[in-house]
């Protein structure tokens, strides 16, 4: 495996556990960053219409806006993430974050719909590189015995983000137009390059892609692009399924090539594999769930859409509510707290609860019958937001801790790439399976999607790591880490 690094030290090395400090600041920086990139995912959707109307467009084109950043964050994450392991960490944070900040404001500004969407494919290119970031900067920014704590904060504020984004959209939407919807998050950006600035060490800087680093970007870009193309449109056409046959040829010759070796090689690493596992299927159930409730409780039960924000929102309330607690045990040691059956409280049996109450909340809204109260659906929404905050955090550091130090970026995409395949595969297996059941048990299959991927990613988390017959070169580190 090559060695990409230059000079004697790490691109990007944050002091850490070795030097004794912990910077706080810069793992809020990951945490705000999270928000912000999340945010942008979902806050534009509840625009689209004025959009269409303001730029004298069509629906579909104006679409676009979405799924012109949608597309390259997805796409560049796998090549993004092995870039980062070789540049400088500062560099790139003040980069991407005023890149994405710069696309903002232009996007904001289109005057005809060409100039957005060439905007919001820029913003989506420098949102992958922030995706791939936010845990690396978290991870690289405490101690070893503190990650768990610190992995907690972006994996908390970026679902949040998420959930949010729809209901701040449409408040900015009605009181100061489709334009706010853009502009909302250059504050959020211009903090986070003060605070970085001022906090990260100078380090490396940037350097281009050698001409086989672009060649794997285009490889893997277009299969995941053809992939996530077809699963967003196959919701309003299964047809459109078809097009994910694209997808298989160059992800195959990336994935044989020296590109796809050495990532495959790391993700072989005791544990990697169903810990990325478990985050695409929680992801898919969680956006599954998400899908149907809110089409239901607004189209089938005439439910107001103030009413279903905020049934919606027990969601992240409890999600921000236990993510600090996720964070906490995570860190505890295994000689200090010991359940009285000698169970120990650390980051795998955290994340395993976590994920059991996801599973928990979202079986319970199965069985629910044709007439929803919001309270009967905000309670098992409120189970499984205590269940995802107990889990993000502690499972992003048992992936992100098992990494080896030169390929933390790497693993870092391969989580993000993980978690954002599975946000866009929930929505269109529950639209299939609403589709096949019929509009009288259509709900109740779309929910029974939802549960069946947040159980999967119990016994992903739960059974014990086994040790590789063979380790690749420079990842016994981590699996040393996967098994301490």
């Amino acid at each position: 495996m090559t060695d990409h690094r230059h000079g004697s030290e790490q691109p990007g090395h944050i002091p850490d556990g070795s030097a004794g400090e912990d910077r706080w600041l810069l793992v809020a920086v990951a945490g705000m960053l999270s928000f912000v990139a999340m945010l942008d995912m979902n806050i534009v959707n509840v625009a689209l219409a004025d959009i269409a109307d303001g730029l004298h467009v069509s629906a579909a084109t104006a679409q676009w806006a979405v799924l012109g950043y949608q597309l390259p964050v997805v796409a560049l994450l796998l090549p993004v993430g092995r870039w980062l392991d070789g540049v400088g960490m500062r560099s790139a944070v003040l980069a991407a974050t005023a890149g994405f900040a710069l696309c903002s404001a232009l996007a904001a500004a289109a005057p005809w719909a060409a100039w957005l969407i060439a905007a919001r494919i820029a913003q989506g290119a420098f949102g992958a590189v922030l995706f791939v970031l936010m845990p690396v900067l978290a991870i690289r920014s405490v101690r070893p015995e503190k990650r768990g704590r610190a992995m907690s904060v972006p994996a908390t504020l970026g679902p949040l983000g998420a959930v949010t984004g729809p209901a701040v959209g449409g408040l900015l939407l009605d009181h100061l137009g489709w334009h706010a919807v853009f502009l909302v998050k250059i504050p959020f950006c211009a903090l986070a390059l003060v605070l970085a600035w001022r906090a990260m060490p100078r380090d490396g800087g940037l350097r281009r892609p050698d001409r086989r680093s672009a060649g794997d970007a285009l490889l893997v870009a277009t299969g995941v692009a053809a992939l996530l193309l077809a699963l967003t449109l196959a919701s309003d056409r299964p047809a459109w399924l078809v097009l994910a046959l694209a997808a298989v040829p160059p992800l195959w010759w990336w994935l044989r090539g020296p590109g796809g070796r050495p990532v495959t090689g790391v993700l072989g690493v005791s544990g990697l594999f169903r810990a990325h596992g478990a985050v695409l299927a929680l992801a898919a159930g969680f956006a599954a769930m998400h899908y149907v409730v809110a089409l239901h409780l607004q189209r089938d039960d005439g439910v107001s859409a103030t009413t279903t924000g905020l049934t919606v929102l027990a969601f992240p309330l409890g999600m921000g509510l236990a993510g600090p607690l996720g964070g906490r045990l995570a860190d505890l040691p295994h000689s200090r707290l010991r359940s009285s059956g000698g169970t120990p409280i650390g980051a795998r049996p955290t994340a395993v609860t976590g994920a059991a109450l996801i599973a928990a909340g979202l079986v319970l809204l199965v069985p629910l019958g044709g007439d929803w109260s919001p309270l009967d659906v905000a309670w098992r929404l409120g189970l499984a937001g205590l269940g995802m905050g107990l889990n993000g955090g502690p499972t992003q550091a048992l992936v992100m801790g098992a990494a080896p130090p030169e390929w933390t970026a790497t693993v870092g995409s391969t989580v993000q790439f993980a978690r954002s395949l599975g946000f866009t595969l929930g929505p269109a297996l529950a639209t299939a399976a609403w589709g096949l059941a019929g509009p009288a048990d259509g709900v109740h299959a779309g929910l029974a999607v939802a549960a069946t991927a947040a159980c999967l990613a119990v016994p992903l988390l739960a059974l014990p790591a086994r040790r590789p017959a063979a380790v690749p070169e420079k990842t016994t580190d981590a699996a040393s880490a996967a098994h301490r």
